[in-house]
């Protein structure tokens, strides 16, 4: 897969870099970012996101009153995000509201099977150089996902404990890759093979059933606790954030089954050098507590409030950089992240406050709790078993590297990660272009 990003903003900021003292944000803000990417099987993607901040009459800034987020983007052949949310704490006097409404479709969506380093994952198979070439879709099946989520937090004692509560509705339609969709304008060696990839052999092995396969709607509730003492929530520099919440899902509502989930997360900053350096960490555990979840759910990341398109892992831009997009699914797994930030510019420029920021990060997971995979019934026919499964092999996975980060009146960040997995069994490396820090 090749992607080259084209970043525009940044030949503006770097127009005009001289250190001034901040000015206080009033009224209507906003931010700005075009979306050109390109990908070799899904095509250019192009659009564009805006994010809204109302600041009010200034005395709270950098905290904000309301925040509006809209971001449209497409890729030539398909895929797409459509994406509004909302926040704010003024709303509704005394509650943290959040809204979510996003159309989510990905053409190329990655399915590497389950139990992290028990499925392996063969590089051979989708490289087109290799002797051994499948095709770039073995790993891939389609999806796409309506969301429909709202979030309240509201004071339990004082400022730092609050109650959470939430409601999230689903919809999934999952299904194999349109090869011939996306080998439109295509010729020669580039042209993908008709094939059965992973998920459609999982489907022949009786591992995902005829019930999941195409997917489904899922509606869930949550409830929880929070502990929040950020002095500043899009990058904060001292503090705690920890929550534990519970997810439930009834069947009676429409979704396929019943099943409970518990996530708890805690994260916590410390200040090295005041405004400039700090060391952030996040510690994760996520557990399937009752019932059976499909297959299409499990890689949602349970969180208390949603910071980008998507919340998914373990893998990826939301939890392990550089390691193979949620390649690592299971019934319950362990995650956590160490980053050291540095602001290490600070102008104004478009009667805006910046600041220009790089971390470095290491990011680890594993599967705590595996889902069962029958594997009595299969047949791999001249290709061996091991060549799919292992036992007994799930340990750690880790990653690691560095990225950057454009601030625009603290709120609105850029953010750049590239990441390098530490085994040649979860990839070789990914580089994310997206909004705010990861945690």
């Amino acid at each position: 897969m090749k992607k080259i990003a084209v970043f525009l903003l940044l030949s503006l900021f770097a127009i005009s870099m001289y250190a001034q003292e901040e000015d206080i944000k009033t009224g209507w803000n906003f931010g700005a970012l075009p979306t050109i990417t390109f990908d070799t099987d899904l095509g250019f993607q192009y659009g564009a996101l805006v994010n809204l901040y109302n600041y009010g009459d200034g005395s709270r800034y950098p905290d904000y009153n309301h925040s509006l987020y809209f971001e449209v983007s497409r890729f030539t052949k398909g895929s797409g995000i459509n994406r509004f949310y909302y926040n704010s704490d003024q709303l509704i006097p005394g509650l943290q509201t959040s809204m979510d409404i996003s159309y989510l479709s990905d053409d190329a969506y990655d399915f590497y099977g389950f139990n992290g380093y028990n499925s392996v994952i063969n590089a051979d198979w989708i490289d087109d150089t290799s002797s051994d070439y499948i095709s770039r879709m073995h790993y891939k099946y389609s999806r796409k996902l309506f969301r429909f989520k709202i979030d309240l937090q509201g004071k339990l004692s004082g400022d730092k404990l609050r109650w959470a509560a939430g409601v999230n509705l689903l919809n999934f339609k999952v299904a194999t890759v349109d090869i011939e969709k996306l080998n439109k304008g295509k010729e020669g060696d580039d042209l993908l093979p008709a094939q059965n990839g992973l998920y459609e052999k999982y489907q022949d092995w009786g591992i995902i059933s005829a019930e999941e396969a195409d997917g489904g709607f899922v509606p869930t509730f949550k409830a929880g606790l929070v502990f929040d003492t950020r002095d500043n929530k899009p990058n904060p520099m001292k503090g705690l954030w920890t929550e534990a919440v519970i997810v439930a899902s009834p069947e009676f509502l429409g979704g396929e089954s019943s099943f409970a989930k518990l996530s708890i997360t805690h994260r916590q900053y410390f200040t090295i050098i005041p405004k400039d350096l700090s060391f952030a960490y996040r510690l994760g555990y996520q557990t399937t507590i009752a019932g059976e979840v499909p297959f299409y759910y499990q890689s949602q990341l349970i969180t208390s409030v949603l910071t980008g398109a998507l919340s998914e892992g373990l893998g990826g831009s939301k939890s392990l950089r550089g390691i193979y997009r949620n390649s690592i699914i299971g019934d319950g797994f362990i995650y956590g992240n160490a980053e050291l930030r540095w602001k290490f510019a600070r102008f104004r420029f478009i009667n805006n406050n910046f600041y220009l920021g790089l971390n470095g990060f290491v990011d680890f997971g594993k599967v705590t709790k595996e889902l069962e995979v029958n594997t009595g019934n299969i047949d791999t026919g001249a290709i061996p078993e091991t060549a799919y499964f292992k036992t007994d092999a799930e340990k750690i996975h880790t990653s690691y590297g560095a990225g950057l980060r454009i601030a625009m009146n603290e709120n609105f960040i850029i953010s750049v990660d590239y990441g390098l997995a530490g085994s040649e069994q979860d990839g070789t490396s990914g580089m994310y272009i997206g909004l705010n820090y990861l945690f």
